[in-house]
């Protein structure tokens, strides 16, 4: 299986910081479109996000199936389906203290989309990650994926690495979509 791993703020959703009401969360312009380009070569999709809210203790980790359900629903709306949905609830300086921790899965690192990968058989290889800033990025690098920065001007640490380097970038998620494509193009 071929994934795309999708960072959920400001790449596929509007992004409100530390929303966690679903009836606010809205997709994208253009991300139905991307997405359903991107359907058409037979490409899964998969929800990566730090959600960090819950170490903060902005909300409870309750509120994370109402948001699946949301994003599934928009996804369904676009005649899409959502394949999984994994976030991070932890952050060393956070408040709440089981989630005030140092882990594996919170972007940079690529814990979320190993184990993505583990429970669906997804080829690492194969599968691009796609986000707005260079810790989705240096994720996507460090598990194995060719890596899409959607440039929005969201990127507050410029602080480029061996895992920092984005395989290419795009200006919104439909020019990503394209680029994926051609790329694939390219490859046959």
């Amino acid at each position: 299986m071929r994934a795309i791993f999708l960072d959920k703020d400001g790449t596929l959703v509007d992004d409100l910081p530390y929303n966690a009401e679903p009836r606010r969360i809205t997709l994208c312009s253009g991300a139905g479109a991307a997405l359903r380009l991107l359907a058409r070569l037979d490409y899964r999709f998969f929800i990566i996000s730090n959600q960090d809210g819950i170490a903060h203790g902005y909300f409870g980790e309750d509120a994370m199936d109402c948001i699946e359900r949301r994003l599934a629903d928009l996804l369904f709306r676009e005649q899409l389906m959502l394949d999984g949905f994994y976030y991070c609830p932890h952050h060393p300086a956070g408040k709440v203290a089981p989630y005030a921790v140092a882990c594996t899965c919170r972007k940079p690192m690529p814990g979320l989309l190993q184990r993505a990968a583990r429970e669906h058989d997804i080829d690492l290889r194969a599968s691009w990650m796609v986000g707005d800033i260079l810790h989705d990025v240096e994720a996507g690098n460090r598990a194995g994926c060719r890596t899409l920065l959607i440039d929005k001007g969201k990127e507050t640490e410029w602080q480029l690495g061996p895992y920092r380097i984005p395989t290419r970038i795009a200006a919104d998620l439909y020019a990503a979509a394209v680029m994926i494509v051609r790329h694939d193009e390219e490859r046959q």
